[in-house]
């Protein structure tokens, strides 16, 4: 009997253990996961120039990839000479840009194919190959197979000088200390003013600092017209992006202006208990030293810098001690007690558009 008993209990065990192994095998192996079609890119043969560097050149499409497990997947870009993506370094000096999640294109620029093209190599002037795989990562990553671009990048002259905006903001029309429009393109300059409560708002644009040459309005306030007595007219108070355009004869504003923002800067109300979070104190430009300044009543709380009044492009503080802001850091510079402060704000934020903003731009807090 005890016999039987034994042999029983024996194959129980055995029983049990491969129930076990079979549910440890069922957990632990991965579920096959792939593209299921090829990357595409429209087009696939780009030459890339002055006209088109600041748009779209190319979008790189792909499919879905379905993993076994429901949660975002995140894409991102890999971009190589094809002659580095096999091998045991394949893919080693790739540039990699995320895309995000479940996001299934991804249009570039031409400045931006233009600056990989150059970094990885390829010759200015001359058609070259550039492999593109996809990235996909979840619980793990796998690659696309890669899709390859000809791509003619092209070296972007380096321009140089400025005009000059003498007008009514200044309190007096002085040539010697006006703001400066930089030069972003041939023929092309852009700048920022402050125009106070209560100032004119007529300027000129002059090519020196002197009355020998200038531009004044022409058949409307925004067309240039050499030597006219007409001044060109701002819209109102407030701070602006300037561009003129000296081949076109034309000249622009848009509203422009860095604030700061944080519950240092206001208390809450009764309407509002994120007030401070939710209502930026513009600053102003200070062209002579190229500077946003501002001197604002704070309380204990925290400050950070964002353009015109809205989260789309802000900078924060790692810490209180560096002087350093970052674009889109969550930190913020911390004031530790009540009183009246000046602060500044530089950043080298030039053409934004085309150019996108600095990683990071300085700035400085100080008690009066």
């Amino acid at each position: 009997m005890k016999k039987h008993i034994y042999k029983l209990l024996v194959l129980c065990a055995v029983a049990l253990f491969g129930a076990s192994c079979e549910d440890t095998a069922e957990l632990t192996t991965l579920q096959a996961v792939s593209f299921t079609s090829a990357v595409e890119a429209s087009p696939s043969t780009i030459v890339i120039s002055d006209d088109n560097a600041s748009e779209s050149v190319v979008t790189l499409s792909w499919p879905a990839v379905v993993y076994p497990i429901q949660a975002p997947v995140t894409y991102a870009l890999q971009f190589d000479i094809p002659a580095d993506t096999t091998g045991e370094k394949a893919w080693n000096k790739a540039i990699r840009i995320i895309v995000g999640e479940d996001v299934l294109s991804k249009s570039i620029l031409g400045i931006d194919l233009n600056k990989m093209a150059i970094t990885l190599g390829l010759p200015i002037d001359v058609a070259g190959k550039i492999a593109v795989r996809v990235e996909s990562t979840m619980d793990r990553t796998i690659y696309s197979a890669p899709v390859v671009l000809t791509v003619t990048p092209y070296e972007k002259p380096v321009v140089f000088g400025a005009i000059y905006m003498p007008g009514s903001y200044q309190g007096e029309w002085n040539v010697d200390t006006a703001a400066a429009l930089s030069a972003i393109d041939a023929g092309v300059y852009q700048g920022y003013v402050t125009i106070p409560v209560g100032t004119g708002l007529g300027f000129k644009l002059n090519q020196e600092r002197n009355w020998a040459q200038f531009y004044g309005a022409g058949a409307s306030n925004f067309d240039l017209k050499n030597m006219s007595d007409t001044d060109f007219q701002m819209p109102g108070a407030g701070s602006y992006q300037i561009t003129a355009n000296l081949k076109t004869l034309k000249w622009s504003s848009v509203p422009y202006a860095w604030g700061i923002v944080g519950d240092a800067t206001h208390a809450a109300t009764p309407e509002d208990a994120n007030y401070g979070w939710n209502n930026s104190i513009p600053m102003s430009y200070d062209h002579v030293n190229k500077v946003w300044k501002i001197t604002a009543d704070l309380i204990p709380g925290n400050v950070k810098f964002r353009l015109n009044n809205a989260w789309t492009i802000n900078y924060g503080a790692k810490n209180n001690t560096d002087g350093i802001m970052y674009l889109d850091n969550s930190g913020a510079y911390y004031v530790g007690e009540a009183g009246t402060y000046e602060i500044t704000f530089t950043i080298n934020d030039v053409n934004p558009a085309v150019n996108g903003y600095p990683v990071t731009a300085t700035y400085t807090v100080t008690k009066l």
